[in-house]
């Protein structure tokens, strides 16, 4: 008897844009988790959204308490932090 292995779901070629806007915190000292496939309903961050596709998430460190931008539309070019670019997305 064989079992065949059920595929994985594919994941869109990129993640999805969560909003065009930064998403500012003031976050304290420690270790956040950054969503990457767009679909956490805790953006930025992660909330295991992306489950059953190739996408994880991306642990990160903060060392000093400030407030930061953290991109949300994914397509950023210094992940977690916002560069900008969503002003150029359509």
């Amino acid at each position: 008897m064989f079992f065949r292995k059920k595929a994985k779901p594919k994941a869109p070629a990129e993640p999805r844009i969560a909003a065009k806007e930064a998403a500012i915190f003031e976050l304290e000292v420690g270790t956040y988790w950054y969503c990457t496939c767009g679909f956490s309903e805790d953006q930025p961050f992660c909330d295991g959204a992306h489950a059953g596709t190739d996408f994880e998430p991306m642990p990160f460190e903060i060392t000093e308490e400030k407030v930061y931008a953290l991109c949300q539309c994914k397509r950023t070019g210094n992940a977690p932090f916002c560069d900008g670019v969503h002003a150029k997305l359509d």
